[in-house]
């Protein structure tokens, strides 16, 4: 498994950011930026990074700070201090993307909604509470999304899944919303949907990075 190294970054403007971030062993075909849940930057998350930089990727976490009181304005500039790490490490903008699992998902969903990014993928996320909120930020997506849910194995969950899909493909870039019927929103109770929601991660990169 590639390794990871922490660094705290520091811009020349003043800010800095923590980031644990994974090189591939050959080529770099284009960077990744992980969103992490809301445990912080967790070993399930550094081995994500580890195993998306095995596919080829240049992949970096931010360690975003704030819990409860994180801001969107302070998820989005943590992420575009991410992606200008990206950029300086030499991966050009139109081959730099952002996946979140969880919570982390629903964080996807909102710099996919503000940033113009080569692709977008969310797996799992917020539920109920948090569907008028993603609704309106799916319709507006200005990056190719893919977004990737679990039902719960309810009637009202896949209700809720079917009406995010359709508030996606009023967007104006790409987007596929996909339903994993009777898996939870983290889907650590089905190997089966986890595996194949990694494999359309990893097609979903491989289609917009390029």
């Amino acid at each position: 498994m590639t390794s990871t190294s922490t660094v705290d970054y520091q811009r020349t403007d003043g800010r800095a950011l923590r980031l644990t971030f994974a090189e591939p062993d050959g080529a770099i075909r284009g960077g990744l930026v992980v969103l992490h849940e809301g445990d912080g930057v967790t070993d399930g998350v550094v081995l994500l990074v580890a195993s998306l930089a095995n596919e080829g990727w240049l992949t970096v976490t931010p360690h975003i700070d704030g819990g409860e009181k994180l801001t969107q304005q302070d998820l989005l500039d943590a992420t575009d201090i991410t992606l200008d790490w990206l950029v300086e490490h030499g991966v050009e903008a139109d081959l730099r993307g952002v996946v979140g699992f969880d919570l982390g998902g629903t964080a996807a969903l909102v710099v996919a909604s503000h940033r113009r990014l080569g692709a977008a993928v969310s797996v799992g996320g917020q539920r109920v509470t948090e569907l008028p909120r993603l609704l309106d930020i799916a319709g507006h997506v200005t990056s190719p999304w893919l977004g990737m849910y679990g039902d719960a194995g309810d009637e009202a969950g896949g209700a809720e899944v079917e009406q995010l899909r359709e508030a996606a493909a009023s967007a104006k870039v790409a987007t596929n919303v996909v339903r994993y019927p009777g898996a939870n929103h983290r889907f650590d109770a089905d190997p089966g949907a986890a595996e194949e929601a990694w494999q359309r991660t990893l097609d979903w990169f491989d289609a917009h990075l390029r």
